[in-house]
């Protein structure tokens, strides 16, 4: 992502995996504030960890001061193994929190994905909250509603999504998200890519982060 991303392998469920780490600015945030998982859009159409959106959801968390990790799953770049249709992926995911908290044990966790990844961030959260040990957060941005069976989410998940997407339509989110009374961020004009709407998915996490949904 930049001249400061570390690179680095960890042994998956089935292979070798890649994955690469960006720390927040060392002067801004002397401590690290959080650690971030980020998740990338479905592998056998072109995702990667390097995918414009997976990046900018790392550069959002790094602006809040988080630890932010992506991993290419199964198949992808150097990852070995080959795609599992979401269930692998979960489990690679889960091994990548395992190595990331032998260094950050104590880090508030953050999950976030894209298209695909949403699916896995949300499947993994599901085994973090049965653990009593669930992510802090989520940002879902383009939910795969409708593609893949996502499980409920937290009432203070980020969710944003492109009015015109035509990968995964809006009507099938809001279907996902209504009977949760889970607010959906639409970002008027975007596809499924948020080509020239990449700023607004930075913008509106950094400016919801610290928010709250009120009680009633």
């Amino acid at each position: 992502m930049n001249a400061h991303t570390q690179n680095f392998m960890i042994a998956g469920a089935v292979g070798q995996l890649e994955c690469a780490l960006d720390l927040p600015d060392a002067e801004q945030f002397p401590t690290p504030v959080g650690l971030a998982l980020v998740a990338h859009p479905h592998p056998l159409y072109g995702g990667t960890m390097d995918n414009k959106v997976a990046q900018t959801l790392a550069r959002t968390f790094l602006a809040l001061g988080y630890v932010a990790v992506r991993m290419n799953f199964r198949g992808v770049g150097k990852s070995e193994g080959v795609h599992d249709h979401g269930h692998g992926e979960t489990d690679d995911m889960g091994l990548l929190l395992q190595h990331m908290r032998q260094q950050y044990p104590d880090l508030p966790l953050a999950l976030g994905g894209f298209s695909f990844g949403t699916f896995v961030q949300a499947q993994l959260q599901q085994r973090l909250l049965q653990d009593n040990n669930a992510a802090e957060r989520m940002v879902l941005v383009g939910t795969a509603a409708g593609k893949w069976p996502m499980p409920p989410a937290q009432a203070n998940t980020i969710l944003i999504h492109g009015e015109l997407d035509d990968t995964i339509p809006l009507t099938a989110v809001l279907d996902w998200a209504r009977p949760q009374e889970l607010p959906v961020i639409v970002i008027p004009g975007s596809d499924h890519f948020f080509h020239r709407k990449l700023q607004h998915i930075k913008n509106l996490v950094v400016e919801m982060w610290h928010r709250r949904p009120a009680s009633v």
